[in-house]
């Protein structure tokens, strides 16, 4: 029998304690940091396994992962930061009745039902302290922790007004055939690069698509000497592949902008 059966820390045993609620637990150090090497990867979903992962990676801190491994999103509240005081200031009552966690920081975690589609998103409506771990990310359960457990409840659905603010509009599609009309006289050599350029930007995954998009956009950018492309045609046809990646508009603006600005330096 492992050792962690035999002595397993507090918060192991609190950690265990929330698989039975069907939420995925990992160690985390004080600085919330996974303690444990693949990080909310490494989630454990039942007590043998949490006292075992907590035994081999102990952590003060009780690590949830959200999405589909918990089926739970937290809207988190930085309350440090006055646009999202402001915000919780006008939309607080609207939030009552959901399950409310107070943060390290004097914030406010508000635990939801899971809903497909919602991944991690910093910056809600251009909110600064205004974020939401979904898929893919991760909270610390400060409960476990000693801090306030605002209100007591099962997680609910996320409302529909949230649900709005949080999941914008699908993005539009690159229109590839219409891009390819304005390049009628293009050389096949180009039309065929400004496809492949818009598939991988369009199907990059979370965490390479900024570098995806740069990488790309600077490459098409010596098509615009010879006079083959224009840096127009290449904006519009990066940005709206890089929209249907999952890019937001700020971040797909700046990047094609620095990528087309260091072209034109390089030649």
């Amino acid at each position: 029998m492992s050792a962690a059966l035999h002595y397993p820390s507090e918060t192991a045993l609190k950690a265990a304690t929330l698989t039975k609620r069907g939420l995925g637990v990992f160690p985390c150090l004080p600085t919330k940091a996974p303690a444990c090497p693949n990080g909310f990867k490494d989630a454990a979903k039942t007590e043998r396994d949490t006292l075992d992962l907590w035994h081999r990676h102990y952590g003060p801190l009780i690590g949830v992962a959200t999405g589909d491994a918990s089926g739970i999103c937290v809207l988190d509240l930085d309350l440090q930061h006055d646009p999202a005081h402001e915000w919780y200031d006008a939309h607080c009552v609207q939030l009552h009745g959901h399950r409310m966690h107070r943060t390290k920081s004097g914030g406010i975690h508000v635990v939801f039902r899971h809903r497909e589609g919602i991944r991690n998103r910093a910056r809600i409506g251009g909110v600064l302290g205004l974020d939401v771990r979904g898929e893919g990310g991760y909270v610390i359960w400060w409960p476990a922790a000693g801090l306030e457990l605002i209100a007591n409840v099962p997680p609910q659905p996320m409302p529909a007004w949230l649900v709005e603010t949080i999941m914008p509009p699908p993005p539009p599609k690159a229109d590839l055939a219409k891009i390819e009309d304005g390049l009628r006289n293009a050389d096949r050599y180009v039309q065929g690069a400004l496809r492949g350029a818009i598939r991988n930007v369009a199907t990059a995954p979370e965490g390479a698509r900024n570098d995806t998009l740069n990488a790309e956009t600077y490459a098409l950018g010596r098509f615009i000497p010879p006079g083959h492309l224009t840096a127009s045609q290449i904006a519009e046809a990066m940005a709206a592949a890089a929209l249907q990646a999952g890019l937001t508009q700020h971040e797909i603006e700046r990047t094609i902008a620095s990528a087309l600005r260091a072209r034109s330096m390089n030649g």
